[in-house]
């Protein structure tokens, strides 16, 4: 190759260099970001009221690319009457300011975009916030109306319904408020009549009814004025009939008398043209601080604090008694029966009856005992050291407190080899006992029966009689002293009697002995029968019985007659013989019907299975009962755990075979305990509960005729209007001069006519 074009290459190189050196371009350098920073104003809207205190609005600048200056800020875009303070300021990145802007009383009232401008050397950022300008409300002087209770109830010629009325100021209102009263029905006197209230202070006007006032229910309109304004508000207002022994009845012991038929034929407002879901509902709730497992009681017209009042008894298994006002709802009185030192007893870890037991069984009332009359019960506590009593009191119906140098601490023993003997006498072990079944009053003696609390240990059948006047006992009888159990359950029902003061049971699965002398068992066991006893002269003794043939097979399966409670009534024939009878039906599901002038005693079944029973019905019933029945035109109303309710009526002395009518609905365990309201053998209404513990109550009307007729439950009701909580084991309805009152966990339920 020819030397020069080797030398070529670099000869151009050299020449690049030198161009571009004597060109004086320099070259490209790497490429760096300006200082910069943002605007922010928060919160992007605020709304201005003309006149008042100003809105806050923060601005803030955030830095960008490492700018480290301040940013000077102006303010633009104010509507008229609007100032923004600071206006002017200065803001660096991590520094916000806060900026008040105020309208004044004159702003113009409408939006605008105020614009805050940030200027730092060349670079300019806005924030824009949007603000509406308005005029503050009008502000009224003006007032509240308050009236309570919104629902009363008169009695005619009694008791008076008392409202609370009170104003309060709203807005500066000052000045006196004028109430005029509107609606009072004819025969009903308001005082006052009208009233000037002082706002913040409640005045009282008074309903009462004349003698003559017709029943009827109204609403009472109060208008409320003051200068041009005006408020109203509106009572409820029930006019009852004038209270009388022949139309209202007292209601002193367990389903209503001594049969134990759950009759009132006295009810003469509720009929079964009113009870209906339009016109009948849930009118109040009585809260108590427990269980309500008693039936409440009622007297008329009872004189508390020196006002007559209609008087409801209710007792509570936290071991307190109440007497409300049986219209109103007021509390007259609250006595607990517990000691201080003391606690109601526990439920020995089962649910017969739990969680507490204070007072189980309905008490029994003597309106004319001592100064004032007394209510009886029974109640259970414990002490700390484990150790259990039963005590009877008597309380007096005007104030609850303690007469006839009450309580009586109950103790027992009986001749008998049974549990808890010694040297031949059994001895009543409190621990082992709840006295659910309902008390007793009968010539001057209160009559006890305890039951088995929790099925513990070895327990027998205790009954046991006590004097009204002392509160001393003056006889016990052990129905079992030489075997076990026997224990009389009869699910809240009472002893029953009749008027030759003969006294019945249903005994409880337990010994019976079926080797007779003279017709009665040898060792004087009598467990799962029904019994007639008598109290003569002051000793409790056994007069007569009845067993099933085949009693020790039911004790041994668990299948007691005294599960259901028993009732007395009366038939004629067609001969034109009275007789008179009583029923009882337990877990084996069978209506056994005994003659209460012989009750047949035991036969075996050699002789025809209970040929000595007056009459038995097998077969009709579904479950076993729990319940006790109700008696009313000649026909008996039964239900068994799981069944409907069903008729059974009377012909020629003898009950249905089967029964003349059923409701529709089926009655869980432990089935119902109806109550029957009548006005003589007119307007009849058969009302029953479905009621468990672990579920919602429901209050049933029947037709007494027809079962299957229902007049009215509390389902019906729109929103729950006439829902009253969780039910009770063995609560049965109280139905009273218009009203009917349902126990439940924690207070009374009350249903009556609607308010028109």
């Amino acid at each position: 190759m020819h030397p020069l074009r080797r030398l070529l290459p670099a000869v151009v190189s050299a020449a690049i260099v030198v161009l571009s050196a004597c060109s004086g371009v320099a070259p490209t350098p790497i490429a760096t970001a300006t200082a910069d920073f943002g605007l922010s104003a928060t919160p992007s809207s605020v709304t201005l009221m003309s006149g008042a205190t100003g809105q806050a609005v923060t601005v803030a600048a955030s830095a960008l690319s490492s700018f480290t200056g301040s940013v000077a800020v102006t303010v633009s875009g104010l509507p008229t009457g609007v100032t923004a303070s600071p206006a002017t300021f200065s803001v660096t990145p991590g520094a916000p300011v806060s900026v008040t802007l105020t309208a004044a009383s004159t702003a113009t009232v409408g939006t605008a975009a105020i614009v805050f401008t940030g200027t730092s050397g060349m670079l300019t950022h806005t924030a824009t916030v949007t603000a509406a300008v308005t005029v503050p409300p009008v502000v009224v002087p003006d007032f509240t109306l308050t009236i309570a209770p919104t629902a009363i109830t008169a009695v005619a010629g009694g008791t008076a319904g008392q409202v609370s009325v009170r104003a309060d100021a709203l807005n500066g209102l000052t000045g006196t408020v004028a109430v005029a009263l509107s609606g009072v029905p004819t025969g009903v006197t308001a005082s006052p009549a009208s009233l000037v209230l002082t706002p913040g202070t409640a005045q009282t006007v008074s309903f009462t009814a004349g003698a003559a006032a017709l029943a009827s229910s109204s609403t009472v309109t109060f208008t409320a004025t003051s200068g041009s304004i005006s408020h109203t508000g509106t009572v409820a207002l029930t006019v009852q009939p004038a209270v009388s022994a022949a139309t209202v009845r007292d209601v002193t012991t367990y389903h209503y008398n001594v049969r134990r038929d759950g009759l009132n034929a006295q009810e003469t407002i509720l009929t079964p043209a009113n009870v209906n879901v339009s016109t009948f509902g849930k009118l109040n709730f009585l809260p108590v601080d427990g269980k309500v497992d008693a039936e409440p009681l009622f007297l008329a017209k009872l004189t508390v604090g020196g006002a007559p009042h209609n008087t409801l008894f209710v007792a509570t298994e936290h071991g307190s008694v109440y007497a409300f006002d049986a219209d109103t709802g007021a509390v007259l009185w609250q006595k607990s029966v517990i000691p201080a030192s003391e606690m109601t007893s526990d439920d020995h870890g089962c649910n017969q009856i739990t969680a507490e037991i204070g007072i189980t069984s309905t008490p029994v009332i003597d309106r004319s005992y001592g100064a004032h009359g007394a209510l009886f019960t029974v109640s259970m506590s414990k002490e700390v050291n484990g150790t259990y009593h039963h005590r009877l009191h008597a309380l007096d119906i005007t104030t609850g407190a303690e007469i006839a140098a009450g309580p009586t601490e109950i103790t027992a023993t009986y001749p008998g080899s049974g549990p808890y003997s010694s040297g031949g006498v059994v001895t009543f072990n409190p621990s082992l006992y709840a006295e659910r079944a309902a008390l007793l009053l009968q010539n001057g003696s209160l009559v006890l029966a305890f039951t088995s609390h929790c099925d513990a240990g070895q327990y027998t059948g205790w009954v046991m009689a006590y004097s009204e006047s002392t509160l001393q006992q003056t006889s016990v009888l052990n129905l079992t002293p030489n075997g076990v159990r026997g224990a009389i359950w009869m699910a809240g029902n009472g002893v029953a009697a009749d008027t030759d003061g003969s006294l019945y049971v249903l005994s409880g699965n337990g010994t019976f002995d079926t080797t007779l002398v003279n017709g009665l068992p040898q060792s004087g066991d009598y467990g799962n029968g029904m019994l007639k006893l008598s109290n003569a002269a002051g000793k409790l003794a056994v007069a007569d019985y009845f067993e099933a043939y085949d009693t020790v097979a039911q004790t041994n399966a668990d299948l007691d007659l005294g599960s259901g409670g028993e009732v007395l009534f009366d038939a004629t024939d067609a001969s034109g013989a009275v007789h008179h009878l009583i029923v009882g039906a337990g877990k084996d599901k069978t209506i056994y019907v005994a003659d209460r002038d012989n009750l047949g005693k035991f036969v075996p079944a050699t002789a025809g299975p209970n040929s000595n029973l007056y009459q038995q019905i097998s077969g009709q019933l579904t479950g076993g009962v729990f319940a006790t029945p109700a008696f009313f035109n000649g026909t008996l109303y039964y239900s068994a755990a799981g069944d409907a309710l069903k008729a059974f009526p009377l012909t020629n002395a003898k009950l249905a075979t089967t029964p003349a009518s059923k409701s529709a609905v089926l009655y869980g365990f432990p089935g119902t305990t109806p109550a029957v309201s009548a006005n003589g053998t007119s307007n009849g209404i058969v009302w029953a509960l479905q009621s468990a513990t672990s579920g919602p109550n429901v209050l049933h009307a029947y037709d007494p005729t027809n079962l299957a007729n229902e007049y009215y439950n509390s389902n019906q009701a729109a929103a729950g209007r006439d829902a009253f909580g969780n039910g009770n084991k063995f609560i049965t309805p109280l139905v009273v001069n218009g009203k009917v009152y349902v126990g439940t966990t924690n207070g009374v339920a009350v249903f009556g006519l609607l308010p028109k």
